[in-house]
């Protein structure tokens, strides 16, 4: 399979449904997330395959992903695991096949230590955008 421009697809399109339409942002043409149908109206879908609106007209679906960038995919997020636990984690894969995550580790030198975690795509519930103090690696029962 062959992505317009490119020598193979990044992900498989079969991931995704058919009648979701890419939106890519003019210029570099990066990925911006996806269109779909819904009713007599349109919703925008972020890289997470999350829905960015509700029902809208086309226009107003693809305005929304272009408001939206991709900017926010390089902030932290949490991961909150079956166990209950809260992991501080840093999106390093989106794709329609699969969203990988790993454990932030300040950006330390050596990240063959860092716990990565594979999620299925759309993201799952359980990944949101981080709600501590991002300048605080780990407060303690204290904090």
């Amino acid at each position: 399979m062959r992505c317009p421009g490119r020598e193979a697809c990044p992900y498989d399109r079969r991931m995704l449904d058919e009648t979701w339409v890419e939106h890519r942002r003019s210029g570099d043409r990066e990925l911006l997330g996806w269109v779909r149908p819904s009713g007599d109206g349109f919703v925008a879908v972020d890289r997470l395959g999350r829905d960015a609106t509700g029902p809208v007209d086309w226009t107003d679906a693809e305005d929304a992903l272009e408001e939206r960038g991709l900017h926010w995919l390089a902030d932290l997020w949490q991961l909150t695991r079956a166990d209950g636990t809260v992991l501080r984690v840093r999106l390093v894969e989106v794709s329609p096949a699969r969203v990988v995550v790993r454990v932030d580790d300040m950006d330390a030198a050596d990240e063959s230590q860092v716990a990565r975690h594979e999620l299925p795509f759309p993201a799952p519930a359980s990944l949101v955008p981080f709600a501590g103090d991002p300048f605080t690696i780990d407060p303690g029962p204290a904090g």
